[in-house]
């Protein structure tokens, strides 16, 4: 078996017997990468929704290209205005679980997303969120064609992608997030001394803290440079930011009493005004591109 069947089995192993296992309602291994606390949910419910800004708001197919058991509230709005939505994912527990949740709106198909076994244009719209970097690092170009060949003529895609250590804003954050989470962890002993702690500091639930401290899988991710030169001839291609800070980032600068949600609403006002900027320096980007001649017009969404 070649390194990249050992990789795709890897990840398939995990999400089938780790990944996508609850441990409570909606709630699964992977929400380790996310910030699960009230403070960082509505900037996390607004990047979520960017993706509807770029996608055709109805049609026949959506792929959802590594999608998982779809579980974000948010992620279910993407297929709204479409009659189906084709689920492909590696994993058969994922599967299982999207069927769970969307039933006879979706369609399902275990399969590798860098080989869709999927008719050429045959799909009206393409998300694949977080799931590109699961292949190996050779199998993200074919991927991203697999992705344009399924489209049918100006259907768009819209990836979420991320730059994991390459992102420069976060390069540049990562000392001052160290401190913050040392001073955090020195807050956290001292408040343990008091009668009545208060909750200046917000943390995860017990549950979400197992899944902080677990281990996760294969992943890969290539740089800015090496997406825009590799995907510049794809019709329609744009980098935007999804999302421009890290989970490390809100956990150890977001806080309710220290105005949390206000510099978050900031935040993403500032992402809003320079969405090329944040999508080449923040940690997450949207890779955005198209089949065809043109694009149909997508809906408008304010910040």
């Amino acid at each position: 078996m070649s390194r990249s069947e050992d990789v795709k089995q890897e990840v398939r192993a995990f999400y089938d017997s780790v990944g996508w296992q609850q441990i409570g309602e909606g709630l699964y291994q992977n929400a380790r990468y996310e910030d699960l606390r009230p403070v960082s949910q509505e900037y996390l419910h607004r990047c979520h929704l960017r993706v509807l800004d770029h996608l055709a708001p109805e049609g026949r197919f959506l792929l959802d290209a590594g999608s998982g058991p779809i579980q974000y509230p948010e992620y279910l709005t993407y297929s709204q205005g479409y009659q189906r939505r084709v689920c492909v994912d590696i994993s058969h527990t994922a599967l299982v679980a999207a069927r769970d949740r969307i039933g006879d709106h979706g369609l399902y198909v275990v399969a590798d997303v860098a080989h869709l076994p999927l008719k050429a244009a045959s799909m009206d719209g393409l998300v694949s969120l977080h799931t590109v970097h699961h292949l190996p690092a050779e199998e993200h170009l074919p991927a991203f064609e697999g992705f344009l060949r399924c489209l049918k003529p100006g259907a768009r895609a819209v990836i979420v992608y991320s730059w994991g250590s390459q992102s420069s804003l976060m390069k540049a954050a990562q000392p001052f997030i160290r401190i913050m989470n040392a001073l955090a962890g020195i807050y956290r002993r001292l408040a343990r001394s008091h009668a009545s702690p208060t909750a200046a500091i917000e943390r995860p639930t017990e549950a979400a803290e197992r899944l902080i401290r677990t281990a996760g899988t294969f992943t890969f991710k290539h740089n800015y440079r090496w997406m825009r030169d590799n995907l510049k001839d794809f019709p329609g291609f744009d980098i935007r930011v999804w999302r421009s800070v890290s989970t490390s980032f809100l956990r150890a600068f977001i806080f309710r009493p220290l105005f949390g949600k206000r510099l978050l609403r900031l935040l993403f006002a500032l992402e809003n005004l320079a969405p090329h900027v944040f999508g080449r320096i923040g940690q997450y980007p949207m890779l955005l591109f198209h089949a065809g001649p043109e694009a149909p017009s997508t809906r408008e969404r304010s910040g």
